[in-house]
């Protein structure tokens, strides 16, 4: 279901403008108003183990991590957060502490007495999930609400009394049966799940609250925090809320980076997101780099001078109309070409371009790269460069009798993602678009993750929108690395599906298995399985709904036992975990998509 037409969630789609929000404090730290972006991260530790919780979370503030959240499963793991802060405090240690809630009202009671903060899922917080196909009547939701409201009052009005902070953070895949069966498993599912419990607050005047729409797939994850922030601003001034961001269960290495640099970078480029958090399948010290490389950029610039940016919407800015629809993916009509022998545009596939330069230093090895391979040199592919601010070149272009490959020219005074924004808008749809990583070449070599992070979220972000036909790599000098990041993006937005994707979830302490060591196995035996989805999840709570549109899952369900899912479907439990994988392999090949891996894996890529 698209949102109504009126709705926007961003003032100015060409140049950056933070989205400024109420400040809400956890406890001595700042959200939203004129706070820099914070940088958060969640332990991996049993909640009950209280000196492993203590470390971790000192470990986490001493890599830069300002806010920290921890698991409680229970009344009982909740109690022991006493303990954990008392410690942490003791140790001199201020980082503000977080409970994560699923299912347990009297655990978040218990929680919010020893933490500054409270995250609650609206979709399983004292929620049925039984998964009833049946309509409700509008008499039977307002039952449900009723409910609920119920269940939930009691938090609400304990978190304002103690000053404590709430996150009402929903996940794609874990909403209830009333959303579920009125709005669909949809973005707009989501965020109507989020304001209920919103409104809950709002009438009891308690506002210390921030929002959040998590999901594994970017477009999703994209869309569903562009409609929320619409919606906050469609129902007054006043739901200014700050807004966390967070593709969850993004998996580990480059993939995970890569996705999350899609999701999140794609949202901070639009002035959207007051903290964030990049869930690895990792130790929980690696997410803090990459999360403060993503929200650097955004932190460095000034993005709450409102006198500043009001002076930025140009005339360009007034007339603009985008070629997409921000709520809803589709890819952008043009007509096909045929360069080097590929076809591209009109709904072929997304083309990796590569540098005369780079293309020679891979001559030796371009067949056996497999995958990862160039498919056209920029150089005699005959594209035309422009500047889209330019009307002359975009006439000139426009005019010509037959279609040609367009990108934004280098130098053009615009950042990335809004100068192909403009370039798609005024060039006729029949133009291919080629996108860049950066419309400056660097003179000297960058490290991998700063090349890595703004060509994920630049091209990814554009291409979530249903913009370009191809795509270059330039700020990664490499060009093997080049290659391996243009495809990975590819294949994070869900654009080019080459390889077995995974969904993987970062660790926490309700993690019934060693996530970091179980994905990397299933990785090694199922990795050759191209365009095949399996999640792996450490328990329930990540189980079935947060798989989304996995083919295939490994859930643990208990200690040492593992269920296996297809789709949403649990078709096999508590299987030993020793012999969980080959399981796995069997059912894959039950359901006709297991193929044998192939002699020559493609290792030079």
């Amino acid at each position: 279901m698209n949102p109504p037409a009126p709705l926007s969630y961003c003032p100015d789609l060409l140049h950056y403008q933070r989205r400024l929000t109420r400040e809400v404090k956890v406890g001595n730290v700042g959200l939203g108003g004129l706070n820099p972006i914070r940088v958060q991260s969640m332990i991996t530790s049993d909640t009950r183990d209280t000196p492993a919780c203590v470390a971790e979370v000192l470990a986490l503030a001493e890599a830069g991590c300002e806010i920290v959240r921890i698991t409680a499963q229970t009344r009982i793991y909740a109690a022991n957060l006493e303990n954990i802060a008392r410690e942490v405090r003791a140790a001199g240690c201020e980082v503000p502490l977080v409970a994560d809630i699923h299912f347990k009202p009297d655990a978040a009671l218990e929680a919010a007495k020893w933490v500054e903060k409270i995250r609650v899922n609206p979709g399983n917080y004292a929620d049925k999930k039984k998964f009833e196909i049946r309509e409700y009547t509008d008499a039977q939701y307002e039952e449900e609400l009723e409910r609920i409201r119920e269940e939930f009052l009691p938090l609400v009005e304990f978190c304002k009394d103690r000053g404590r902070v709430m996150r009402i953070g929903t996940n794609h895949g874990s909403l209830s049966d009333r959303i579920m069966n009125r709005y669909g498993d949809t973005p707009l599912g989501m965020v109507e799940s989020a304001l209920e419990f919103g409104r809950i607050a709002r009438d009891h005047d308690y506002h210390d609250l921030v929002f959040s729409m998590k999901a594994s797939n970017p477009k999703v994850m994209i869309e569903a925090y562009r409609l929320l922030v619409a919606r906050l601003d469609a129902e007054g001034p006043d739901w200014n809320y700050p807004i966390h961001l967070g593709v969850t269960e993004a998996g580990d290495g480059e993939d995970g980076r890569i996705k999350s640099a899609i999701g999140i970078g794609s949202l901070l480029a639009d002035g959207i997101g007051d903290t964030v958090r990049v869930s690895l399948t990792e130790d929980a010290v690696h997410e803090i780099p990459v999360a403060r490389a993503l929200v650097e950029p955004f932190n460095a610039k000034c993005g709450w001078d409102l006198q500043s940016q009001s002076e930025k919407i140009t005339t360009t800015t007034k007339d603009f109309t985008p070629s997409y629809d921000p709520f809803s993916y589709d890819r952008r009509r043009s007509s096909a070409l045929k360069i080097m022998g590929h076809d591209l545009g009109a709904g072929h596939t997304v083309r990796v371009f590569t540098t005369q330069e780079k293309w020679n230093a891979l001559a030796h090895k371009i067949s056996s790269m497999g995958d990862y391979k160039p498919e056209i040199i920029v150089e005699k592919s005959g594209v035309v460069e422009i500047d889209p601010t330019d009307d002359a070149a975009v006439a000139a272009v426009n005019a010509r009798p037959e279609p040609c490959l367009v990108t934004v020219a280098d130098g053009t005074a615009m950042e990335v993602i809004p100068a192909f924004r403009l370039l798609a808008s005024k060039v006729d749809a029949r133009h291919p678009i080629l996108l860049k990583d950066v419309l400056q070449v660097p003179t000297e070599n960058i490290d991998f993750l700063h090349a890595l992070l703004p060509a994920a979220r630049n091209i990814g972000s554009l291409l979530c929108d249903g913009i370009g036909d191809a795509v270059l790599i330039r700020g990664e000098t490499a060009p093997g690395q080049s290659m391996r990041l243009a495809y990975n993006i590819l294949q994070a937005a869900g654009t080019r599906i080459f390889k077995t994707d995974y969904v993987a979830c970062p660790s926490c302490g309700r993690t019934l298995f060693n996530l970091q060591s179980t994905t990397q196995k299933i990785r090694a035996a199922t990795g050759h399985l191209k365009g095949v989805r399996i999640a792996v999840m450490g328990c329930i709570v990540n189980g079935p709904g947060e798989m989304a549109d996995a083919d295939f899952g490994y859930v643990g369900g208990a200690p040492g036992k593992i269920n296996l899912y297809v789709g949403k479907t649990p078709v096999k439990f508590n299987i030993p975990e020793n012999e969980a994988v080959e399981r796995l392999i069997d059912l894959i090949r039950e359901h006709g998509k297991w193929i044998e891996a192939p002699a020559l894996a493609n290792s030079e890529a």
